[in-house]
């Protein structure tokens, strides 16, 4: 149960004037709110027109597309270049060319993610042991499958994973530089993986 508030009396509203006139605003920026009226009753104001659920079109009109899309996964090669190169440049554009051999090449192709992903760190670790510097990883471009499910299957569900699992641990203390290969050696379906010195 809501008590009922009673009026302002006029000496109460001239006293809260003088209050707010000597008072300095924190955000003075900001709308000061109105004084209710003295008979107690506040006038909310209008509310802000909604938009239209529908955008206005006419007949021969071109359609307006909005200006920016953020994609929420964005492509291996695009979350590749978005790191930061921590290798000589003179190296990684001789590599990221195919200008420089791998040393050991692992391919993932028809297996499972729990496979691939053992088989990797197997891999990557072996190859840091030898003294090996850089390495092909082929993952595969990834092919549409049946896709039974109300929520889309990933293509190339490999390719997407596989930088995670190099910049994760066990693999991202060895690693320096994951790009994806020239078209020499696969292209968007294998990255090069530059290992750190033992």
């Amino acid at each position: 149960m809501s008590r009922r508030r009673r009026p302002l009396s006029p000496e109460e509203v001239d006293l809260w004037r003088q209050v707010t006139d000597s008072a300095r605003a924190l955000h003075p920026g900001r709308p000061v709110p109105l004084l209710p009226p003295p008979d107690g009753r506040v006038a909310l104001p209008a509310p802000p027109p909604k938009p239209p659920l529908t955008m206005t079109f006419r007949l021969g009109e071109k359609v307006a597309h909005p200006p920016h899309r953020t994609d929420l996964a964005p492509s291996p090669r695009d979350h590749l270049a978005a790191h930061p190169l921590k290798m000589d440049r003179k190296t990684y554009d001789r590599m990221s060319r195919g200008k420089i051999m791998p040393e050991a090449r692992i391919d993932l192709h028809g297996m499972t993610l729990s496979e691939a992903h053992s088989e990797l760190v197997h891999f990557i670790l072996s190859c840091h042991r030898a003294g090996m510097r850089l390495v092909l990883v082929i993952t595969g471009k990834g092919k549409r499958g049946l896709d039974h499910g109300p929520i889309p299957a990933r293509i190339g569900a490999l390719r997407h994973q596989v930088p995670h699992w190099l910049a994760l641990p066990p693999l991202g203390s060895h690693i320096l530089q994951v790009t994806p290969s020239s078209v020499r050696h696969g292209g968007d379906g294998a990255l090069y993986v530059y290992l750190r010195r033992r």
